[in-house]
């Protein structure tokens, strides 16, 4: 008897942890979650109007005559499942502005991509094509572009984690004042990533791989995960023979860095370590 009322309890137990858990799970605070995050470097929330869009950013300026470095984050949550999308694709663990906080520069800006981190009320021109097909649309650049203009920089550094490559690149073929490139396992060609995985091709968006040619002087640096299954190096190669020519272009390789994890540390010392273009390559 005392056998089978210990494990009546037991069971009950574990019924409530689970219940819990799930709970936990439902309740989590994204938004929460990236002012904790954005607090430890002494970066600073501002919502921004930008394109019809209200984009969430976090910004530290000690230096505004000096160069801006800005910070784009990835698609986030835009699928629950291979087939069904998700209703809010704020990241549940926002890579980008862990880069952002790991780079200790005087001048640094992230920008959260349009409709994650929704306003109170919500963002009215959000849909769930700027999460699927038309995440790199041409109002989307726009936006995102306007929004730089905003802090009024001095020179640009672009940085952009996933999709928030392509959303970079497409944002420095439009600009003069970019200094250089950094993507972490950037979206560089979704049309050969979308081909690798076998699923359905992102008409609606524009294609950085597209203005590589443009971009073939402003030095790059490309990281790729060694594990990333995801975003896989193929997509970066693709862009760098789109280019026509590597001497202001880099690939490398963190060995073992899957699509979400093993960036931060060796991020910290890329960061800020400059990027030059090689012998026979001139910056723009």
């Amino acid at each position: 008897m005392m056998g089978l009322l210990r494990k009546r309890i037991l069971r009950a137990s574990l019924v409530a942890s689970v219940a819990i858990a799930t709970g936990a799970c439902a309740a989590f605070d994204r938004a929460g979650a990236a002012d904790s995050i954005a607090s430890t470097a002494q970066l600073r929330a501002a919502r921004v109007a930008s394109g019809g869009f209200s984009l969430l950013s976090y910004s530290r300026i000690s230096d505004p005559a000096s160069p801006i470095t800005v910070y784009i984050e990835g698609d986030g949550l835009a699928w629950r499942t291979r087939t069904e999308v998700s209703i809010d694709p704020t990241p549940t663990d926002p890579i980008g502005l862990r880069l952002a906080v790991a780079d200790r520069g005087s001048n640094v800006l992230y920008l959260a991509r349009p409709c994650q981190y929704p306003p109170a009320g919500g963002d009215p021109r959000c849909n769930a094509a700027y999460w699927t097909d038309r995440r790199f649309a041409e109002e989307v650049v726009v936006a995102m572009n306007a929004a730089i203009d905003g802090f009024a920089p001095r020179g640009v550094r672009l940085v952009g984690y996933s999709g928030g490559g392509a959303v970079a690149v497409l944002v420095a073929a439009r600009r003069t004042d970019v200094i250089d490139i950094r993507t972490v396992a950037g979206n560089l060609d979704h049309a050969t990533l979308n081909r690798h995985h076998g699923v359905t091709p992102q008409r609606g968006s524009l294609n950085p791989v597209d203005v590589a040619a443009r971009l073939a002087r402003v030095p790059q640096l490309h990281l790729v995960g060694g594990r990333d299954s995801i975003v896989v190096p193929l997509v970066a190669e693709s862009y760098v023979r789109r280019a026509g020519s590597g001497d202001c272009i880099e690939i490398r390789r963190i060995e073992n860095a899957t699509h979400g994890d093993g960036w931060i540390e060796p991020w910290q010392r890329i960061a800020t370590a400059p990027i030059q273009c090689r012998a026979g390559g001139s910056a723009r």
